[in-house]
């Protein structure tokens, strides 16, 4: 017989979502309770839509965290992010100057002394 440890995200008394570790749900919960403080905020701007419209607009921008706080430091939209994550560079790949940073420049491994 396997045991299982599952961590569960409870919310009014409803399951929200089951993670295999806490720190993913740790993650979770923070989400949504920042969610749940933009809606709050949504709400008193007394903006003329729906309750639900609010709910998933609190949604959305916590679920977005990194590019809100992104527009507010810099007030320019952050770079689109690619769609599919390029694998990371093995150590080969950066011993022989393959691998590349962020920015999309060549990087080469130098070898200390």
């Amino acid at each position: 017989m396997a045991v299982e440890t599952k961590f569960v995200v409870v919310r009014k008394g409803e399951e929200k979502m089951t993670f295999a570790s806490k720190k993913e749900a740790d993650a979770y919960d923070k989400m949504l309770d920042m969610a749940e403080a933009f809606t709050d905020w949504l709400v008193q701007s007394e903006l003329p839509l729906e309750e639900a419209q609010l709910e998933n607009l609190g949604l959305f921008l916590a679920e977005q965290k990194d590019a809100v706080q992104h527009i507010l430091r810099t007030s320019k939209l952050p770079e689109a992010q690619p769609a599919v994550k390029a694998p990371k560079a093995t150590a080969a790949e950066t011993d022989a100057g393959k691998a590349q940073d962020e920015a999309g420049k060549k990087v080469r491994a130098v070898k200390a002394a």
